[in-house]
């Protein structure tokens, strides 16, 4: 049942993200239905009526209400907050989901329902562009071509079209390349440092490498009193090395969760071609498979349709 501050909705198509797969590994300790990457249709909303039948995305923190974070707007910050299909509130990998009302988007007729389950993990992408001034002539590098990676080196070259995505595999780095991003493939550990010798330092780094060393090869390639923004959530400790944070002054910061409306005006527009992430679609009966394939190394965006 669902009050009158919230809808039940029934997923049409949600993605497995790889924080789906952390879970799995034990993230966050985790004992519920997992899935928060989706598109839905309300089936029931008792206090909006007219959001019956309508098609949506939900944003997946859910605050308190009452504190300062939740009145600021910053619900994602709230100290008691729990999360869709993350933490303390069962996610979309069912017939049908909750969501609070202040948390539901409306989708525009215009964007596939292939193409709105990515409206999630591309706020993401999109948030730093919210937490520092991306200007076109920072040198700027996104480290990681997996599904994060490349949604963050698509979103941003909007920003700062210069900027080059660090990866390890040719077809990934053909998506990317293919809509305008220039892209460096590393095909060893030690081409880090051919990077940093052939293109210099950097204004920016972004480490979305899923990978727990991920932000020493972005503090590889930092200039002093540069930024690096960091967008891995691994469940295994990094070890980082802070003398070099000190003594060059780099800044860190962690980017999470981002503006729906933001990324639904991307899509709206395609400013990003988002299909191509697209690796398989399984029907929800094969979830089994579905996510044994998602958990596969290198696989790219699994969707499951309902």
């Amino acid at each position: 049942m669902v009050n009158d501050h919230e809808a039940l909705i029934k997923p049409l198509v949600a993605g497995i993200c790889n924080t789906d797969i952390e879970l799995f590994e034990g993230y966050y300790h985790f004992d519920g239905i997992p899935g928060h990457e989706f598109v839905g249709i309300v089936d029931k909303s008792p206090g909006n009526p007219h959001l019956e039948g309508k098609r949506v995305v939900c944003e997946i923190n859910i605050g308190c209400r009452d504190c300062r974070w939740c009145r600021i707007g910053s619900r994602r910050h709230c100290l008691s907050r729990r999360v869709i299909g993350i933490k303390d509130w069962d996610g979309a990998f069912a017939e049908y989901v909750k969501a609070p009302l202040e948390n539901i988007h409306n989708v525009d007729e215009t964007i596939s329902d292939e193409i709105a389950v990515f409206v999630e993990p591309l706020a993401a992408s999109l948030q730093l562009s919210q937490q520092i001034h991306i200007r076109a002539a920072d040198r700027m590098a996104v480290l990681g071509d997996g599904k994060l990676g490349l949604l963050t080196a698509l979103a941003l070259r909007h920003y700062n079209p210069n900027l080059i995505l660090v990866g390890k595999h040719r077809d990934k780095l053909a998506i990317a390349s293919g809509q305008g991003v220039k892209t460096f493939h590393r095909t060893s550990p030690e081409l880090i440092l051919e990077l940093k010798r052939s293109r210099g330092c950097f204004d920016i780094v972004v480490d979305a490498t899923g990978k727990a060393e991920g932000i020493n090869d972005a503090l590889e390639l930092i200039r002093p009193e540069g930024t690096i923004v960091v967008k891995t959530t691994s469940h295994k400790p990094s070890s980082i090395q802070m003398s070099r944070i000190v003594v060059d002054e780099i800044k860190l910061l962690g980017s999470r969760c981002g503006d729906f409306g933001l990324a639904l005006a991307f899509l709206k527009n395609k400013w990003v071609d988002v299909l191509p992430l697209v690796e398989a679609t399984y029907e929800f009966h094969d979830f089994k498979a579905a996510f044994d394939h998602a958990r596969r190394p290198g696989a790219k965006k699994i969707l499951i349709r309902f």
